[in-house]
Order: structure tokens, then C-alpha cells, then sequence
């Protein structure tokens, strides 16, 4: 293989065939009317994802104004207060998982392969499915509110209000499948994101020419992948106690209500800065641009992007300063509290430097910047308060704690998206959003949002509560509340200043952006369906300012694939540091299979919360034959081993096997996902074991140690097998497929076996779900575990299927590399939760 060139050669010495650029366009052109619900590439998936979550935004807003009339007076009776229960809760889970995360992962998949000079992110499937399955299932959990059957637990859910016993209907069922599997869709859209901001980038895009925006998703999607599973493991242990009366969460049979707020905000807190990290990144991104010079202290920014990424998981017990935990663990949160202000103000000196030394104009864009500089700032400041504990005793519960929450989320968060809302409006239409009528947007919203939430502070520290419908009317808090309603309504006015606009802009014919702000990063480069003409070489962070010709240069086809070798869609994978080109990647086209593995997904936990099992199941099977179709279709066989990606350059079409592979990659990445969420019910088992009076409960005992290391023996082997069908897999020896099928065959019979021992000796030790917490964790370690045999049945069918289909060769084996990974992940979970088990007792002796 080739080296590449350190540039590729002027257009002018490079002619291109006419005919590139049509084979391009025809394999990239995008499906027309109604079915273009059925197109998977960045542009329009990315495309619809911000409009559905923009559609939450305006949704949850609504709630805020019903919430916001009744506090405007006293003893107001507008909402009876089971109805102002629902408003809030669904406010805050519509705000929270709805639109702030899935509103940054919009921006990213519509952004990134631009920013990074790809076609295309490396599984265009995995986000339109990713995409459709947060808009199916958050559609309709919304729509509950019409029947008087949405959640009213508060959008963090605490136990024991959300028992049954105190919760006996169906809402806080569908807050928890619903939230659940919307969790899920956010993993898969971040594990899209991590492997395409590490494996798409353009040659030459070393880690530390990346744009910031790339920096931040990256970051972001790593916390996604270790944050998201805790939500996800408390969801499914709370859902169990309510379906199945397995008593995680009730004292009086060896739970505890805390365990949930310990798995809830090891989620919550890092989701704070799941949301503020991707808006620094976008900061760092348009103030340059905006000012006409580099940002400064790039690599400082950088490290503390991750620096704010791995503080965040120390910081989940500052939601439980008031919950009678131990003072030493609240003493190394408090102090981490106060750490994590450290890299968040290195981005903000950053910015402030940038801009003293550009040029400042007052556009759009740079008002809502400055706005949330503004209001950023406050609410930094607002949460260096509440981290020092005897404030936070005091505050805890207040409106304080509102008007902090706001200022840090609508101050980081909003105002800087809807800075990127103005300053990227150009690269989908041409068009600019209206300076006149943005003035006025930023105006309402900047101004309302300090009239609603500023006096909040002043209310809370006077002493009222929050999760209040109402209140008396000599308190002192009229005033106050009244101020707060109206500056919801002016905020509510510049969001539809803001719609009112956009629909007229987005209604102007189409047209070339020509880079209004003179920016200098590669999503400026002009793009259409297929990207950009040919991935540009790059060697600097802005490659716009730098070379001034590389508009000229990639529009005529003198970098990097400039068509398609094949007749397909298609992309360049490179090195995950330097982004030297590695191979070739064939991608899918459009198709409606993961619009109908979406309906699958959403119609089997929605139809699972109604109590529809049969049906429930129906659509989960659709779901699962959907995703097997395209990974059936995914791993094929190239035409040719080479193809020519540059003038004299080839580079391999396909991946090769295991770490050459990104598809083995984001395996990697949902094993670590998959461990994470183990790993939390390992926590909830050892949890109860800790707080139990006798461990093992009374008419429960160990299961015998030479059960389990029997099992522990045959899932090693399990393992080995499959290592030795991939090796077996090779130029040399590409027949011996009968060897490899007894192989795989041979490990999946070892994983059952090994998952039968297990279920056989703890029914031998009398093991029951329903009497004790220790138990139903217990209970839920081996449901676990059978799920993955489940899976690993499931791969292996797969792997044995191409086999004797003829299609599992060396050049496509993606599917036999990545039922390792899985294989060594059940291998783990059984010998740890073996351990777990079988030391849990022995430390609650000694504790």
C-alpha cells in the first residue's frame, strides 16, 4: 500500500473524469417525497433529529407556562394537584431526556462528518435507528398526558413514591420503560459518534488538529457510555419491584429507597455536563469565527473538556448532602464540587481571550454567546454554593436549588444552542436567520429568562419549597412568583419570534451558503447528500484560513475520493492519532429497515407497559429481524481487495479482522456498556448484602463454590472456542468452515451449560426473589446472565448462518470477531457475579 501524499496535488495538475461527480450524486441522492423518512445519511437524519427535539423543547415549554400560571398567585386553583404533579414531571423528564441530550447527539450527527471531513458517520443505520426509536417512543410517552396516564413521581421517580403502593397505576411504568429503551437509542448514538470522531476523520486530522465540537462528543460520548447504563440498571430494578414485587427498594424486606438515588444521580450528575460539554465545544467552535481569530489555549481547552468528563462521576452524592450519608464521602464530593469549577473556568478565560483579541460584532450569535458567558457564570457560581455543605442543608429543596438548575442548563446549554441555531442556519438552506428579528429573540429570552429565574433565588432563600403547587398568601413570595410567571411568558414570546422565523427562512429556495461568517473549519466547505466532493487533506486546525484555494481544490475533485470506486456510498477510515488513511468503507444506502427495527423497539416496551405481552413480543421479534437484515447485508464481500482512493493511491476496501476493524470497535464500546450496567446491579446486591441484619438472609443460603467454578470453567472455555474459530478464520486455511462451525457450536453448548449450573445451584439454596432484597438481587444477576445466553444464541445462529450460507470468508467476518467481545463480556459477568455473591456475606460480616 501506498503512502499518501503530505497534499495531494492542485486540481489544476489533477484533471477528474466528468463522470465522478454523477456517480456521486447518484449514489447519494436522497430518496424524494414521503420517502425520505426512509434516508439514513447525516444530512437529513441529523436534520430531523434537531427539529424532534426542538419539538420537546416547545412541548416541555408549554408545561412550564401551565406550571408558571398556577404559581403566579397565591392558593391559585387553575391545576388540581395530582395534574400540577404530572405537569412537573413530565416537564422535567421531557427537558431533561427528551430534548437536552438528544438535542446535543442532533447537533452532533448533523455537524460532525462535516467538521471532520467525512461523507457520512461509520453506521448510518445505527442513527437513523438511534434517531427514530427517541422519536417513536417519545412521542408517544408524551402523549399520556391526554389520558390521564403520564408519571407523577417528579422526572427523578425517587421510591417509595413510585412503588406500587403509592403509585398503583400505569404512569411510573411508562416513565420507566420508556425512559429506559430512550436511554438505550442515547447509547447507540453515542457509540455512532465515538467511533466516528476516532475513525472518519480526514487524512491528516491528527487528535490535535480535531475542531473542539469533535473534542467535546468524544469526551461526551464516553460518559455517555459509562452515565447512561446506571439510569438504565435502576430503571429495570425499579420495574421489576413494581411488576414482579421483588423488594429492591423496600426496608421492610432488606431494600433501601437510597439505593436508587445513589444508581439515579451516578447518572444525573455527569448528565449535567453531558449536556454543558457539547455546547463549550460548539463556544469553542463559532467564537473564532465569529471574532476572526484562533482559539486560544486550544490544548488547554482540550484537557479541560476531559478533566470536566472524569470529575463529574465523583460528584453524584452532591444531590444526597442531605440523605444521612457518612461525612467523609460528603466532605471528597464537596471538595470535588469545588474542583470541577476549575476546568470549566479554564474554557471560560479561553473564550474571554479570544474574544479580547478578535473582533467583536454584534451579531446574533455573538449576543446569545455573550448572554451565556453572562448567565453561565451565575450559575457556576450559584453551584460553588450549594457544594458547601452547610449551605446546602439550608438550601436543599428551595427554589434556590430551581433557579440554580436553570441558570447552569437554559444559561449553558440553550442560549448557546440557539447561537448554533443562528450561526449554522446557513449550511442547510444557504440562508441566514433574520438579524433584525434575532435581535429581538435574544432580547425576550435573555431578559425573560433573568425575570423568571433570578427571583427564585431571593424566593427560595426565603424559605419556599420546591414541588409546590401552591402556597399561602402571606409569606412574602407574591411579588416574587408573579415576576417569575411573566418572565416565562416573555421567554415563551422570543422561542416564537424565533419559530416564526425559521419556518420563513427554511421556506427560501436553496442556495450556497459562501461561508457568511468566513469560518475556517471543513464544515464550510460546500456540501451537499454526499459531503463534500473529495475529503480534503488537512494540516491545521482552521484548513480554510490556512489554505484559502481548498474550497477551490476539493470542489474539483483533488483530494481524497473524489467518487466512488464502487457505485455506492462510501468513506475513508483512518488511524485513530495521526488519521492516516487505513480503508476503504462501503456504506449502506437508504432503506426502511431501521425505521421498522425503531417501531419494533418502541412498540415492544410501550406494548409491554399496557400489559399487551403477546403483541408486546411481536413487535420485539420484528425489531430483532430488522436488525439482523442489514448486519446480514452489512459484512460483504468486496468486489476487489484495493481500490484507487487518490491518484496512485489504494487502499484496502473493508476492515481486515478484530482492532483494524472500527465494527470491532464499537463492539468494545457496547461491552463496556453492557459490563457498566452489571457492574451496577453488582453494586445493588452488595448494597442490600451491606444493610442486611443476616447475610444470606434466613431460609436462603450460598450456593456451593465448586458449582460456580465449574460454571466459571466452562464459560473460560466458551471463550477459548470462539478465539479459536477466529484464528481458524485465515488466508491460509479459509475452508476448514465445518471446524469452525463445531467451534462456535462447541462454545455456545459451554455458555448454556455453564448458565444451567448456575440456576441449578442457587434453586438448590433456596433462593427467593420475593421475600428479600438480597434475593431479588441475587435473582437479577442470573436474569442477566440468561438474557446474554440468549444473545450469545442469537450471535452464534448468526455466525453459523453465514457460515453455511457461504458467507463468513476472511474479507467479511465481522460477525464471527465480534461474538468474542461478547462471549469474554458473559464470561466476566458470571465469574464476577459469582464472586459478588459468594463474598458479599464475608464483607457484611465484617462491616
Amino acid at each position: 500500500m501506498k503512502e499518501p501524499p503530505a497534499l495531494p496535488p492542485l486540481p489544476s495538475a489533477l484533471p477528474r473524469p466528468a463522470g465522478e461527480r454523477r456517480a456521486l450524486e447518484d449514489a447519494w441522492r436522497s430518496p424524494p417525497g414521503w420517502r425520505r423518512l426512509s434516508a439514513v445519511n447525516n444530512v437529513h437524519v441529523g436534520a430531523f433529529y434537531i427539529a424532534t427535539a426542538m419539538l420537546f423543547f416547545v412541548l416541555a415549554g408549554l408545561l412550564a407556562l401551565l406550571m408558571r400560571a398556577q404559581l403566579a398567585v397565591p392558593d391559585n386553583d387553575l391545576l388540581a394537584p395530582d395534574t400540577y404533579n404530572q405537569l412537573f414531571t413530565m416537564h422535567g423528564t421531557v427537558m431533561m431526556f427528551l430534548f437536552a441530550v438528544p438535542v446535543v447527539e442532533a447537533v452532533a450527527v448533523y455537524l460532525l462528518p462535516g467538521m471532520l471531513g467525512a461523507r457520512d458517520l461509520p453506521f448510518p443505520l445505527l442513527s437513523a435507528y438511534a434517531f427514530w426509536a427517541y422519536a417513536i417512543g417519545g412521542i408517544v410517552f408524551f402523549c399520556t398526558l391526554f389520558f390521564g396516564a403520564s408519571p407523577d413521581g417528579g422526572w427523578f421517580m425517587y421510591p417509595p413514591l413510585t412503588g406500587k403502593e403509592f403509585s398503583p397505576g400505569r404512569g411510573a411504568d411508562w416513565w420507566l420503560l420508556g425512559i429506559g429503551f430512550i436511554e438505550i437509542s442515547a447509547i447507540a448514538g453515542a457509540i455512532e459518534l465515538v467511533i466516528g470522531v476516532l475513525f472518519t476523520r480526514a487524512p491528516g486530522m491528527s487528535l490535535m488538529r480535531m475542531p473542539v465540537f469533535a473534542w467535546a462528543m468524544l469526551v461526551v460520548g464516553a460518559m455517555i457510555l459509562f452515565a447512561f447504563p446506571a439510569v438504565i440498571a435502576a430503571t429495570t430494578l425499579l420495574e421489576l419491584e413494581r411488576a414482579f414485587d421483588w423488594p429492591f427498594f423496600t426496608p421492610a424486606r432488606g431494600g433501601d429507597p437510597l439505593l436508587w438515588q445513589h444508581l439515579f444521580w451516578f447518572f444525573g450528575h455527569p448528565e449535567v455536563y453531558i449536556i454543558f460539554l457539547p455546547a463549550a465545544g460548539l463556544v469553542s467552535m463559532m467564537i473564532p469565527a465569529l471574532v476572526g481569530t484562533p482559539l486560544q489555549a486550544y490544548r488547554a481547552v482540550v484537557v479541560a473538556l476531559a478533566a470536566v468528563g472524569v470529575l463529574s462521576f465523583a460528584l453524584w452524592i452532591h444531590h444526597m448532602f442531605t440523605a444521612g450519608l457518612g461525612t467523609l464521602s460528603m466532605r471528597l464530593v464537596s471538595a470535588a464540587s469545588f474542583a470541577v469549577a476549575i476546568p470549566s473556568a479554564v474554557q471560560v478565560f479561553a473564550w474571554i481571550a479570544t474574544l479580547w483579541r478578535g473582533r467583536v460584532q454584534r451579531d446574533t450569535p455573538t449576543l446569545f454567546l455573550l448572554g451565556f458567558h453572562f448567565t453561565f457564570v451565575l450559575g457556576g457560581l450559584t453551584g460553588v454554593m450549594v457544594a458547601v455543605l452547610p449551605f446546602d442543608w439550608q438550601a436543599h429543596d428551595s427554589y434556590f436549588i430551581v433557579a440554580h438548575l436553570h441558570y447552569v442548563l437554559i444559561g449553558g446549554m440553550v442560549f448557546p444552542l440557539f447561537a448554533a441555531l443562528y450561526y449554522w442556519a446557513p449550511l442547510y438552506g444557504g440562508h441566514r436567520l433574520s438579524e433584525r428579528l434575532g435581535r429581538w429573540v435574544f432580547g425576550l429570552m435573555f431578559g425573560g429568562f433573568h425575570l423568571a429565574f433570578f427571583p427564585m433565588h431571593i424566593s427560595g432563600l426565603m424559605g419556599m419549597p420546591r414541588r409546590v403547587y401552591t402556597y399561602a398568601g402571606d409569606l412574602g413570595w407574591n411579588t416574587l412568583n408573579l415576576l417569575s410567571t411573566v418572565g416565562a411568558f416573555i421567554i415563551a414570546a422570543g422561542v416564537l419570534v424565533f419559530l416564526f422565523d425559521a419556518v420563513r427562512t427554511l421556506r427560501r429556495p436553496r442556495r450556497e451558503h459562501g461561508n457568511p461568517w468566513r469560518a475556517g473549519t471543513l464544515e464550510w466547505l460546500p456540501q451537499r447528500d454526499y459531503g463534500v466532493r473529495s475529503i480534503p487533506q488537512v494540516d491545521s486546525r482552521e484548513p480554510l484560513w490556512t489554505h484559502p484555494d481548498l474550497v477551490a481544490q476539493v470542489e474539483a475533485g483533488g483530494h481524497w475520493l473524489p467518487g466512488t470506486a464502487f457505485g455506492g456510498r462510501e468513506t475513508l477510515v483512518t488511524s485513530r492519532r495521526e488519521a492516516r488513511p487505513q480503508y476503504l468503507l462501503r456504506l449502506p444506502g437508504d432503506g426502511w429497515r431501521p425505521f421498522m427495527a425503531a417501531i419494533g423497539t418502541a412498540g415492544f416496551f410501550l406494548l409491554l407497559t399496557a400489559e399487551q405481552i403477546v403483541l408486546a413480543f411481536a413487535f420485539g421479534l420484528l425489531a430483532v429481524w430488522m436488525v439482523l437484515r442489514w448486519l446480514w447485508d452489512a459484512d460483504r464481500v468486496p468486489p476487489r481487495p484495493h481500490a484507487e482512493v487518490a491518484r496512485g493511491v489504494q487502499l484496502p476496501v473493508g476492515a481486515g479482522h478484530w482492532s483494524r476493524s472500527h465494527a470491532w470497535w464499537a463492539t468494545i464500546l457496547l461491552v463496556a456498556v453492557d459490563l457498566t450496567v452489571f457492574a451496577c446491579f453488582v453494586y445493588a446486591h452488595l448494597h442490600v448484602s451491606m444493610a442486611a441484619e443476616v447475610c444470606p438472609p434466613p431460609g436462603a443460603a450460598l450456593p456451593s463454590l465448586h458449582w460456580s467454578l465449574g460454571s466459571a470453567a466452562l464459560l473460560i472455555a466458551a471463550a477459548a472456542l470462539l478465539w479459536r474459530a477466529g484464528r481458524s478464520l485465515s488466508e491460509d486455511n479459509a475452508n476448514r468452515q465445518a471446524g469452525l462451525r463445531a467451534r462456535v457450536l462447541g462454545a455456545l453448548l459451554c455458555a448454556g451449560g455453564a448458565y444451567a449450573i448456575d440456576m441449578l445451584a442457587h434453586s438448590r439454596a433456596g433462593l427467593d426473589a420475593d421475600a428479600h432484597a438480597w434475593g431479588a438481587t441475587v435473582a437479577t444477576l442470573l436474569a442477566y446472565q440468561g438474557l446474554h445466553l440468549v444473545i450469545l444464541l442469537a450471535m452464534g445462529g448468526f455466525v453459523l448462518a453465514r457460515s453455511w450460507a457461504g458467507l463468513l470468508q476472511p474479507a467479511a467476518r465481522s460477525a464471527l470477531d465480534n461474538i468474542l467481545p461478547m462471549a469474554c463480556c458473559i464470561g466476566a459477568q458470571g465469574i464476577l457475579g459469582m464472586l459478588a455473591v459468594q463474598v458479599a456475606p464475608r464483607l457484611a460480616a465484617v462491616g
